[in-house]
């Protein structure tokens, strides 16, 4: 029976370097609205195509990535994920243009553009497989213990930064619109993503450590996928990360559908709901951040406890939900999706927190291909998710013939969901204060940030 051993880097990361880190989340997040959103809008509305292709298409993209634990265990062996980083960002970078290319090809010949946007699309999904995995395996293996829950919340927080910016700024230069217009945005956007990784990442990774860390020994990759799963914690998490974030990403085609049907809301209503939910989840994860770094010297698995009260909170959100629907239009609908999104955001970056601690495990060595099994059951339960909302909502409305009985079934469910997911959470043993192993070398983050 062999021991655990906990990733001891000789200097961590600095707040500095965690916030260069989340820069390349950010340019991974950029990248991925053009190719999951705008293309998907133009593929729909410009083309005049049936809202399936585009679905099937970004289902791809998620459907690849079950790709992640090789890519991981490529990182782990190669001894440098930096190189994996960047070449998954320059992958991701020529899809997402490639992608763009296809629509314009779609006009003239269907099926050649067709065949092409979904190469394009299964090579997004590997190159935010091996991006993406490996940024994660870095931080885990580099950061310092009290330092994750931080660094989970900056990374993220910074995702959606780059979203929102990447959104107002392509959707003010797309117009007037052309296909052309759009393969330049695209391919500016890759390019000035890969721009920014590069320099995001320059010197980091060699950066946490003062000495050449000894040469892991090259193992084949099935025989690490083996030992993952053998270990009773990765098994019950990576149960945890696809049931957890299905009840997650179930609500996404759900929400604004409930208000305008049972609310009576415009669409420019059930938007702003769209918004208000968002504001709760990056305010849920700033706090899990900002207490999780506070307490995480003081109060041993503060992010398991986040995670457990994440999941509760979110399942009681969904509960009123569905009262909601019985309730309609005598319901504070607005505050109820705010404090789901609250919840959800406590849970995600709990959850990306406890996901790092338990990455490094064993000297952090596994990282990559244990980050790998987990992305790979995010990116399934993300795939799945949307697609079962619908479903679940058109056969209860075909039983039922109610849509509020129809949308109560549906948030019943993913309550349930995530009730399960904070049941099966209580036995993950993961604590911050059984890692913290080695000091941090500055008590002053500000100051170290400006280092």
């Amino acid at each position: 029976m062999h021991t655990l051993r906990i990733a001891k880097p000789a200097i961590s990361l600095s707040w500095l370097a965690i916030m260069r880190l989340g820069l390349v989340q950010a340019a991974l997040g950029s990248v991925i609205v053009l190719t999951t959103s705008t293309l998907n809008r133009v593929l729909i509305v410009e083309l005049s195509l049936a809202a399936v292709i585009p679905g099937l298409l970004v289902g791809l993209h998620y459907a690849v990535q079950i790709s992640r634990p090789v890519w991981g265990h490529k990182s782990d062996n190669g001894g440098n994920r930096t190189v994996w980083i960047i070449g998954g960002m320059c992958v991701l970078a020529a899809s997402g243009t490639a992608a763009s290319a296809s629509a314009l090809l779609m006009e003239t010949k269907f099926g050649l553009g067709l065949a092409s946007a979904i190469l394009a699309f299964a090579f997004i999904g590997f190159g935010v497989g091996a991006c993406g995995t490996s940024l994660l395996a870095l931080l885990a293996s580099k950061a310092a213990p009290e330092r994750r829950a931080a660094a989970a919340t900056i990374v993220w927080m910074m995702m959606i930064a780059g979203i929102v910016i990447t959104a107002i700024v392509s959707g003010s230069l797309l117009d007037p619109f052309s296909f052309e217009r759009l393969i330049g945005i695209t391919g500016a956007t890759g390019l000035i993503a890969i721009a920014v990784t590069c320099l995001a990442v320059a010197g980091v990774e060699r950066m946490a450590d003062t000495k050449a860390p000894r040469p892991r020994k090259k193992r084949p990759f099935i025989a690490d996928l083996k030992e993952t799963w053998n270990d009773s914690e990765a098994r019950l998490f990576t149960v945890f990360v696809f049931m957890s974030m299905l009840a997650y990403s179930t609500q996404d085609l759900i929400l604004e559908p409930f208000g305008g049907l049972l609310f009576g809301l415009t669409p420019g209503e059930t938007t702003k709901l769209s918004g208000a939910q968002h504001g709760g989840i990056l305010l849920g994860m700033a706090l899990v951040g900002i207490l999780g770094t506070l307490l995480a010297r003081k109060k041993a698995r503060i992010l398991r406890h986040f995670t457990i009260w994440g999941c509760v909170c979110s399942a009681i959100a969904l509960g009123a939900l569905a009262i909601a629907a019985f309730a309609a239009p005598d319901w504070p609908l607005a505050a109820n999706i705010f404090l789901l999104g609250l919840a959800n955001g406590v849970f995600a970056v709990a959850a990306i927190g406890t996901m790092m601690m338990l990455a490094s495990q064993n000297g952090g060595e596994q990282a990559g291909i244990r980050m790998g099994v987990w992305g790979a059951a995010q990116a399934l339960s993300f795939g799945l998710g949307g697609l079962m909302g619908t479903v679940l909502l058109d056969a209860a409305r075909a039983l039922t013939k109610s849509d509020a009985h129809s949308f109560m079934s549906v948030f019943g469910f993913e309550a349930v969901l995530f009730v399960m997911s904070a049941l099966v959470a209580t036995g993950l043993r993961a604590s911050p204060s059984a890692h913290m192993n080695h000091p941090s070398f500055s008590t002053d983050p500000v100051l170290e940030a400006a280092e």
